[in-house]
């Protein structure tokens, strides 16, 4: 395993980080002990950095987690959650949620306790709840040991948030699709000079750069002189950028953990050609010309009032234009609009009640896209075959 430091403390930590917002499931649940198996896994070959978040898996993520960490394992890694802001109403709402974590998390600390998806909406909150003396508070008593943030705004709030307070790392959004989304390139490079730690997330996109690729797209990977698989073309573009420190994989499939681990010993910093550099180039410009919506699916929308799988209808309207348009309207019909299920969570259940919209990272108008969705997708125009 590769490793990179922490520059304000020193920290050793794994460039690969193992990301618990994508855990695999069994029907509409966490498989729980297949979960716990491949954290497991991927801490036995080096990685030594786990991440989750309150809101994950409907708030089971960091319960799992913590069943991972017992015998033995939480000694060997940095466990790192956040505090979020949407579930918190007001300030005694901030401790309440710290305790339940490390509850959940069977642990007496946490070494990295990020302010959760920080825009300027959320900055805003946090202060007028007295965030930061909270962690200060926190930190004095042992509970938290490393201030942090992650992000999902502007470059100007990101660079204000960084000036804010005295922090040891951040977690921004980063892919060779999004260099100028959010934080972005030159965020990145902000914070390193800064002498942050950078963790990255959302490296594929959600699977996307690594599932989802239309033919014109992939032809540029499969036609260049060196092979590799989508995802290790993502996650070397990701590694070739020195300040970036972790960079998160939500891994649900042991087959993931045993390929990214095998790409992190040896995508080092600046290994990249300039060939390289360019056939991935010519694969953003491919893909971005097709996606419909910018969804990563996170599922921070989640859950909507009305049962729209929001993630799922927007991955089903982009699969429509990026390469195979009548498998979109199949999976649409048997799994959104229930054919399949006998559940509907298709798109013309939204009530636009703006729920989404407050929640999402990327800034996306859900109730108008999802009106795209149904206007493509739904009906007689999806009919299974």
């Amino acid at each position: 395993m590769q490793y990179r430091f922490v520059p304000k403390n020193g920290d050793k930590l794994s460039v690969l980080g193992f990301g618990c917002m994508r855990l695999p499931l069994k029907g509409e649940t966490v498989d729980e002990s297949r979960a716990i198996k491949q954290i497991r896994l991927a801490i036995d070959n080096g990685v030594n950095y786990v991440d989750s978040a309150m809101p994950y898996h409907m708030g089971e993520s960091e319960k799992i987690l913590g069943k991972a960490l017992q015998d033995g394992y939480r000694d060997k890694v940095k466990v790192a959650t956040k505090l979020t802001p949407f579930m918190l109403q007001k300030p005694d709402d901030m401790q309440k949620m710290l305790d339940t974590q490390l509850q959940k998390l069977q642990t007496d600390h946490i070494d990295y306790y990020l302010l959760h998806g920080l825009d300027e909406t959320n900055w805003k909150k946090l202060q007028g709840f007295g965030a930061l003396k909270f962690l200060e508070k926190a930190q004095k008593e042992g509970k938290i040991i490393n201030q942090s943030f992650s992000f999902h705004g502007s470059l100007k709030t990101f660079k204000e948030i960084i000036q804010a307070n005295d922090w040891v790392m951040c977690q921004i959004q980063y892919n060779y699709l999004d260099e100028r989304l959010q934080a972005g390139t030159e965020g990145l490079q902000f914070a390193a000079t800064h002498k942050l730690a950078v963790v990255v997330m959302e490296p594929l996109r959600g699977g996307g750069l690594a599932q989802r690729l239309s033919t014109d797209a992939k032809r540029f990977f499969d036609d260049a002189p060196v092979k590799r698989d989508p995802a290790e073309w993502g996650l070397r573009w990701v590694w070739n950028h020195p300040e970036v420190t972790v960079v998160l994989s939500g891994m649900n499939d042991e087959n993931q953990v045993a390929e990214n681990i095998k790409t992190a010993k040896t995508a080092l910093p600046n290994t990249l050609t300039p060939d390289e550099l360019g056939i991935i180039k010519n694969v953003a410009d491919a893909y971005r010309r097709l996606l419909k919506v910018n969804c990563t699916g996170c599922q921070y929308c989640l859950p909507c009032p009305s049962g729209v799988n929001i993630p799922n209808n927007f991955q089903a309207y982009n699969d429509l234009y990026l390469g195979n348009p009548q498998q979109a309207r199949n999976m649409y019909a048997m799994f959104l609009m229930g054919k399949m299920t006998g559940i509907r969570a298709d798109a013309t259940l939204c009530r636009k009640c703006q729920q989404c919209v407050e929640r999402c990272p990327q800034h996306i108008n859900i109730p108008t896209k999802l009106t795209e969705v149904a206007e493509k997708l739904d009906g007689v125009k999806t009919e299974e075959i």
